[in-house]
Parts: C-alpha cells; sequence; structure tokens
C-alpha cells in the first residue's frame, strides 16, 4: 500500500482549527480545589496530543488540549480577548465560513493576529454574543468565560457532531467533551442509577437526548446554548429544522441538493494536511469521494480512498435484506472511475473482537460492538496517511435511506423503528434491576416525547407528517448514535472526521422536501441519486443501499462467545449484577437465540449482542461503577 504524500490535499484556503478536547470548572463557593490536573489532562490527551493550556483566573479553570495543524501559535488555548471585559475560550470543533465571518468581523472594527477559527469564534462572540451561534457553519462544542461578568457560555453545533458534557452541583459546573475527563473532576461520582442502566440495557447504544447515564452527567444537547452563573443555570434551544411548504419542481430541487452536497464537500476540504475520504462502494462516500476527486484534480493533487474489509469475508459472506452484496465490487469500479488512489483496509476478526474493550473505553459506554471496534481499527490505518477524512453520515437519515423509511409495516409502526426488540432485551434482565419498570412503556415514554417535539406545520397530517416524524426521530436519536460512534473512533485514532451531509443547510432544506421527491422512481434516496446524475458510474448512482459492512467470519463469533463465556465463568464479574445468567448461557448456546430482533439497527444480531454485553461488563469494570 503506498504511503499518501505529505502534500496530498493541501489546499490555499485557511481557517480551520482541528480537533481538540475542552474541559473546565467554574466553582462560585470560593474553596480551594483539590484538581489533579495532569491525571484530567491526560484522559484528553488522545483528542489533543500536539498541545495542552489551562486558564486559572478567580471561580474558573478552564483547560485545552489540541491536536495543532492550523497556525499553531495563532490558534493556542485557552484563547483570551480583552474585549467585552475580558474573555477566555475553550473551543473544539471547525467552522467552514471562517473567511466570510472574519471579512464581515474585520469590516465591524476586529482586528486578527492569526488565521484561525478560534480567533473568529472569539471575537464572534464579542461581537454577537450568544447569536454568535447562528452564523456559524460548522461542527463545534466550546465555552466562553467571562470575567466581568462571572459567566460561562456553552454552545453546542446544530447537529451535535461535537460533543459536550457537564456536572452541577450546588453553586460547580464542571464540563469536558468526554465522560472520562468529566469523571476526573470534583465532585462527579461514578454511580449509575437504575434509570441510566436501563438507557444502556434498553435503548443502548442509544441514548436519550441530555441522559449522560452516570447520576451526575448530563449532555448538552446539539443546537443548544447555555449560561451559568451565580444565578445559576439557564439553557435554550437555538436552531430546530423548520417545516416549510415548497411550490419547486423536482428538477430544481434535484438542482438545489446537487449544489448544496457539492459546497458542504468543497467547503470540508479545506485543510493544511493530508484530507483523504472514506469510500465504501455506496451512494453516499462515492458522491463525497466524486467531488472530492475533482476538487483534488484541478489543483494537480491526488484524492486518496480508503475502504475497509474483513480477511475472508468473501468466503463466509451471506447477502440478506440489509446486506444485499458485498462492497468489493463496487469499491472497485468506484475507485477505478477516479483519479486518485484507493487504500484497501483489510481486517482481522480476531483484532475486531479484541479491540471491543478499547472501543467502550473511547465512547465511555457499550457502543455498536464490532461496528464500533472495526472503525476504531480502520480510523487507526487511515491515519497512517492522511490526518483528515470525509465521511457519509446523515444521508440516509434526510434522504430516506433507511428500511423504516420506505417499509410500511415499519414505517406504521409505533416505537422507535430501529428498536424494536424491547422484550427480547428486557428478557436478559434480572428482576432487580428491573424493579417494577415496565421495559416496553420506558423505551417507549421516550418515542412519544420525541414525535411530539417534530417540527410541522399547523394541518401537516398523514403520510406527509410521518416522513417528518421520521426524520426528526432519526436526527435526534439514530444519527446521534453514529456522530457519537464516528467522533470518538477516529477521535481515539487521532484521525478528525467530517461529515458533509450534516450541513445545517442541507438538513433544513430536506426537511422541506415531499416525501415523493425523495421516494423518486420507488427508489431510497431517489432525489439524491437523479440530483448527481453524471457524477457516478451507473452501477453506483442505482446500487441499493448496503450498511457498514461488518465482519461475516465464524471466527469473531468463536471470538466474542469465548470473551463472554469467560466472564461467566468469573467469579464477581459485574455483568452477573445485571443479567440473567440462564438467559445468556442460552444466547451463548442457541445459534437461533433472538433470531429476527436485532440488538439495535440492522447489524446488531446475535454475535453483536453478545459483544455488547462483552462491552457492558468491561464498561462497568474498567469506570469503577457503583450501580445505585
Amino acid at each position: 500500500m503506498a504511503k499518501a504524500p505529505a502534500a496530498a490535499g493541501v489546499f490555499d484556503l485557511k481557517g480551520v482549527s482541528f480537533m481538540c478536547a475542552i474541559a473546565g470548572i467554574i466553582d462560585f463557593d470560593g474553596r480551594e480545589l483539590h484538581i489533579d490536573e495532569e491525571k484530567l489532562l491526560e484522559t484528553m490527551a488522545r483528542r489533543g496530543p500536539d498541545q495542552r493550556g489551562a486558564y486559572r483566573r478567580g471561580p474558573a479553570r478552564l483547560f485545552h488540549t489540541r491536536l495543532a495543524v492550523v497556525d499553531p501559535e495563532g490558534g493556542k488555548q485557552p484563547f483570551l480577548l480583552s474585549a467585552r471585559g475580558g474573555l477566555a475560550l475553550v473551543y473544539n470543533g471547525e467552522l467552514y465560513n471562517t473567511v466570510e465571518l472574519r471579512n464581515v468581523l474585520v469590516g465591524l472594527g476586529h482586528r486578527f493576529e492569526g488565521h484561525s477559527d478560534t480567533e473568529v469564534v472569539a471575537h464572534a462572540y464579542a461581537e454577537w454574543g450568544a447569536d454568535c451561534v447562528k452564523r456559524f457553519n460548522g461542527i463545534f462544542a466550546f465555552a466562553v468565560w467571562e470575567e466581568e461578568r462571572r459567566r460561562l457560555f456553552l454552545a453546542r453545533d446544530r447537529m451535535g457532531v461535537k460533543p459536550l458534557f457537564f456536572s452541577m452541583a450546588e453553586d460547580r459546573l464542571c464540563f469536558a467533551s468526554e465522560i472520562k475527563t468529566l469523571l476526573e473532576c470534583p465532585g462527579v461520582s461514578r454511580r449509575v442509577g437504575r434509570e441510566g442502566l436501563l438507557e444502556v440495557m434498553l435503548l443502548g447504544p442509544g441514548r436519550t437526548p441530555g441522559c449522560g447515564v452516570f447520576r451526575d452527567v448530563r449532555e448538552l444537547e446539539g443546537a443548544c446554548c447555555a449560561y451559568w452563573s451565580q444565578t445559576g443555570w439557564r439553557t435554550w434551544k437555538y436552531w430546530a429544522p423548520e417545516d416549510l411548504d415548497t411550490a419547486e419542481r423536482f428538477e430544481d430541487a434535484a438542482a438545489h441538493v446537487r449544489e448544496l452536497v457539492t459546497d458542504a464537500v468543497k467547503r470540508q476540504l479545506v485543510s493544511d494536511v493530508p484530507v483523504c475520504t472514506f469510500l465504501s462502494g455506496g451512494l453516499d462516500s462515492s458522491i463525497i469521494s466524486a467531488i472530492a476527486d475533482k476538487e483534488f484534480h484541478l489543483r494537480d493533487r491526488t484524492l486518496h480512498t480508503f475502504s475497509v474489509t474483513y480477511k475472508d469475508n468473501a468466503k463466509y459472506f451471506t447477502a440478506g435484506k440489509f446486506q444485499p452484496d458485498s462492497d468489493d465490487d463496487f469499491i472497485g469500479l468506484m475507485a477505478g472511475s477516479l483519479h486518485g488512489e484507493h487504500h484497501r483496509i483489510v481486517l482481522d476478526s480476531k483484532d475486531v473482537a479484541a479491540a471491543l474493550y478499547e472501543a467502550a473505553e473511547a465512547r465511555d459506554l457499550p457502543g455498536m460492538a464490532d461496528v464500533d471496534s472495526s472503525l476504531l481499527l480502520f480510523c487507526r490505518e487511515v491515519k497512517k496517511h492522511a490526518t483528515v477524512a470525509l465521511s457519509g453520515e446523515c444521508a440516509d437519515e434526510i434522504f430516506g435511506g433507511y428500511p423504516w423509511y420506505r417499509d410500511p409495516s415499519i414505517r406504521e409502526r409505533e416505537g422507535f423503528p430501529w428498536a424494536q426488540s424491547t422484550g427480547y432485551r428486557a428478557s436478559f434482565l434480572r428482576p432487580e434491576v428491573l424493579a417494577g419498570t415496565d421495559p416496553v412503556e420506558f423505551v417507549d415514554s421516550r418515542y412519544r416525547a420525541a414525535v411530539a417535539e417534530t417540527p410541522a406545520l399547523p394541518g401537516r397530517a398523514g403520510l406527509e407528517r410521518r416522513m417528518r416524524e421520521l426524520m426528526w426521530l432519526n436526527l435526534r436519536w439514530f444519527m446521534q448514535t453514529l456522530l457519537d460512534r464516528k467522533d470518538r473512533m477516529s477521535m481515539w485514532s487521532g484521525l478528525e472526521v467530517r461529515v458533509p451531509f450534516c450541513d445545517w443547510r442541507i438538513v433544513q432544506y430536506l426537511y422541506t422536501v415531499p416525501w415523493a421527491y425523495k421516494d423518486w422512481q420507488g427508489r431510497e434516496k431517489g432525489l439524491l441519486r437523479q440530483a448527481m446524475a453524471g457524477l457516478l458510474p451507473e452501477e453506483i448512482l442505482w446500487r441499493k443501499k448496503s450498511p457498514y459492512p461488518k465482519t461475516h467470519h465464524p471466527a469473531y463469533l468463536e471470538a466474542v462467545s469465548g470473551m463472554l463465556r469467560e466472564v461467566l465463568d468469573r467469579p464477581g464479574a459485574p455483568l452477573l449484577d445485571v443479567v440473567r445468567r440462564e438467559v445468556v448461557e442460552e444466547l451463548l448456546a442457541d445459534r437461533s437465540h433472538g433470531a429476527g430482533s436485532p440488538w439495535y439497527g440492522q447489524l446488531m444480531a446475535r454475535p453483536q449482542t453478545i459483544a455488547y454485553l462483552v462491552q457492558v461488563n468491561h464498561w462497568l469494570e474498567h469506570y469503577h461503577i457503583e450501580l445505585v
């Protein structure tokens, strides 16, 4: 496999600050804080291995670690600005409209010393206050401490791509990019209550928006801001997709989609370091790769694309409803249509099983089993060649790509369409874990609450109403699980992954598009396919959807079964305080156990259920969790 040249993907635009980790403690009590700063910063090291910074003034402590690839000096954090009585900023993310914002701010009298978007965020907050987030096109989580007002501002991007957790106790607020960092803050315990445990066992790897699972941990939701001061906590949502009537013709809608997607991809190619794309041979990644390839070719650059597969997978692959064909031939076809260089990453199934532990540590929670661990290993290999990758998340959510959009038997069913196995899940739980809780009601109450929040015009009814409900559910729930997966696995590996289809302008536009357009010619993502006509080979353009590839090798099932057997045979294994041993034994012994009841989504069948339980045990053990 050829190594990507050091200059691959360098564009002449500036202004993007790369991925980081942020944390902070604001304590108005005046007590002396006993913080092991070195230990706290160490939990942030993988997200930012190159630079560390701290701010200590009055009641505020801010911490930052950085992957320094753009403007190493000007982008150092915490970033201090004297405007408005003094501002201190810690920021994780990137803005894709940095140049436009800087020009506006310069016109308003602001002066810049560097070219990082960190500096733009600080000046934008100084100029517009909390409303600055409404002007941002990007992915971010950041905190601003106002020295004079003694007030903290927190914000997260519209789609919730970059993470942000917090904990409150009396006069103290702690926040961090990841739960592992928050657990090192004073007063934040490792206790998980019954409701948090039921989140893991009945909803996981999904989570109720805002839930941090740990009793003392909450998550600032996407598209939300908050203030913390001596007067208390105030939070609000600054954006949600707006339902609008449109009289736009299908042809015009297709042209607009092509324009929006192309612009989003081009904006996200901006980088001073090697940029690549993930290429699965499916529609979404192929679109991104094709647009990127054109841009690279115009600049006499070589685009490097990467795919993942598994050793001997072709030998054991079995076509099914959700995976109708193997990716290999389509990857080769698509890669051959580009000017770039393709890299095929082959993973060993036993390594994928072994990485389950590390994947749970990266996410701080049990995750999507081998769907997580394989991505972690894949990102680690990609990192050897590039620092930034573009990926196709969010296209299925907004263009109607999942089976539950088009299959009436699933679409019209009450409940989360990707979580229809509540009874099966509950069968594993010890009675004292449920403690009288109705598991179906536990899950369905969250479904009903989410549906009730659906942005919809008054009088919107029938199929159009239902499709907006499904899109909203997917944006608020299913997509968040995938974004958590992508952020944690990639950042654990030192790779930044960008998601062009999460551009809020695309999401907003697709929320208004009639379902008939998305279902054009009776095909999933029909509008997107028509919009990209001529860009891709026809075989790719009209290929039936196939999800992220998973291993079919029997060695994986053998490996995870052995790992779960070791847990069952070990006295004191914490999993045994949660699950009924006899049901887990049945899972290991019966190959048909749970058939037709995936643990989550489309991909988590029996091998992944076994792997998930392995991750649950490791999570309980590794994080020294106290169940209360």
